[in-house]
């Protein structure tokens, strides 16, 4: 495939990774069910839950706290193909916190924009030293 991570394509997936950040150490919960595809077919696995469909991730960012959501990313590679299909993974770090966080999410372009359709977060314990 050729179409790899065309520039205008890549682009627009870097300001909606970047919008998708935002939204979330800032606790702007619309944003973030405007970013997810409203579809039983989306699916978030979290730290401590398994979201199937629209309807759960939408019920778990209502009821979410907005403490502690600060964070630093690192590592983050956005990878496009063709004009309407990309995936964004990153590691992120809290203060305090030595696990490594990993999210991973699969945007597909919709009739209405880019959407989140699958998303996964996971939390790394470093090993002892």
């Amino acid at each position: 495939m050729t179409d790899i991570n065309l520039p205008d394509v890549l682009a627009e997936m870097q300001a909606m990774f970047d919008a998708y950040e935002d939204a979330l150490v800032n606790n702007k919960v619309d944003v973030l069910d405007a970013l997810f595809w409203n579809s039983p077919h989306t699916v978030r696995y979290g730290t401590g839950e398994n979201l199937l469909g629209y309807a759960e991730i939408q019920a778990f960012r209502a009821a979410r706290s907005p403490a502690g959501l600060a964070r630093s990313l690192s590592r983050t590679v956005i990878t496009t193909y063709g004009r309407d299909f990309a995936t964004a993974m990153t590691e992120f770090h809290r203060d305090g916190n030595p696990a490594i966080g990993r999210q991973s999410q699969t945007w597909v372009r919709m009739p209405d924009g880019w959407k989140v359709v699958a998303a996964h977060v996971s939390l790394l314990t470093p090993p002892a030293r």
